[in-house]
């Protein structure tokens, strides 16, 4: 099933999830790089970050894009937007507890997005 045939309500439920995902893999990664550093280097991979920030932007683009076409209000998909770029932004910062809270920051604000997505369209 492609993302285009899932209805934009459930693709907005499953990019919350998908951005509850991601907070939980940044606390973990910062609890594990505290507590053992070869297991959190195998999560704080690049490619992790790269891949899911990928699948945010996939996501995001279909689900608010939609929204906008649905019910024809462009502040969810401004807000979402404004995290998937503070997400990017984290991509480009030190591995020290920097990255980590500059990505929830821009996971809540999407997470937000997609809330307000959600609400619109009902």
């Amino acid at each position: 099933m492609s993302l285009l045939a899932i209805p934009n309500h459930r693709l907005d439920r499953m990019a919350i999830g998908l951005s509850g995902l991601c907070l939980v893999h940044c606390l973990a990664t910062s609890v594990l790089l505290a507590l053992v550093a070869s297991a959190g280097s195998i999560l704080g991979a690049d490619w992790i970050h790269e891949v899911g920030l990928g699948l945010a932007m996939i996501m995001g683009a279909i689900a608010l894009g939609r929204g906008i076409l649905d019910h024809g209000y462009s502040m969810p998909s401004a807000i979402g937007g404004l995290g998937l770029g503070v997400m990017a932004g984290a991509l480009t910062l030190p591995h020290n507890g920097t990255e980590a809270l500059y990505t929830v920051v821009g996971v809540g604000i999407l997470a937000l997005g997609h809330r307000l997505n959600y609400i619109a369209a009902e």
